[in-house]
């Protein structure tokens, strides 16, 4: 996986994690850039060890499948990149906010960051980061440079995404999901393009 498809993977693996950043900074009254800062620092963490772990297991099977690993990589990319369309653009027309189900004691500055909360929330938005780490092991990359990659882009747009939701509210919140899961359906179809050539059929059609 070349750099700028690696970037593009982390961007779109940290919009689930951009839109409860977002949350976060709704329901935050007093928000201060410490805030900020642990919320990126958990998504950030969690968003990088997922992706490893998946490595981890896929480097082990990589040999075995090596024939067909691009039409693995292309159908875990395709299927968790559909899976966040779907849901973004039923929550866009729904006009859903996730602070519509947030129970009131979870208003204050103190809940809003509890750790254990944090945490639950950070595995469950780097969930799909997993299956993305096999895709990793079977195109061979640099293991250490996309976890780090993936973790500082998460970080950057989780604490931007604070800031976000206290300046605007949902307003960007579900549309996240709709370009994560675009950006992953479009790498997984170039994944599989390059390994089938048929970006050369399609080519030598057009001469």
């Amino acid at each position: 996986m070349d750099f700028i498809s690696l970037l593009s993977t982390a961007f779109a693996l940290s919009m689930d994690a951009f839109a409860v950043a977002i949350t976060k900074g709704i329901v935050i009254k007093n928000l201060k850039v410490r805030h900020a800062l642990k919320v990126g620092i958990f998504f950030g963490a969690f968003q990088a060890l997922m992706p490893f772990l998946g490595w981890a297991a896929g480097i082990r099977f990589s040999k075995y499948i090596k024939e067909y690993d691009h039409w693995i990589a292309f159908a875990l990319l395709l299927f968790i990149g559909g899976k966040m369309l779907i849901e973004g653009i039923r929550e866009i027309k729904e006009n859903k906010c996730e602070t519509d189900i947030l129970p009131e004691k979870d208003s204050s500055d103190e809940n809003a960051l509890n750790n254990k909360e944090l945490t639950v929330l950070a595995i469950a938005t780097s969930i799909d980061a997993l299956a993305v780490g096999v895709t990793l092991a079977l195109s061979e990359a640099n293991i250490l440079i996309s976890t780090c990659i993936i973790g500082i882009v998460t970080f950057i747009i989780c604490f931007a995404g604070v800031f976000i939701g206290k300046k605007t509210g949902c307003r960007f919140q579900n549309k996240a999901d709709v370009v994560g899961g675009l950006i992953l359906v479009l790498i997984g179809t170039k994944i599989l393009f390059e390994h089938t050539g048929a970006a050369e059929m399609l080519m030598a059609l057009f001469h």
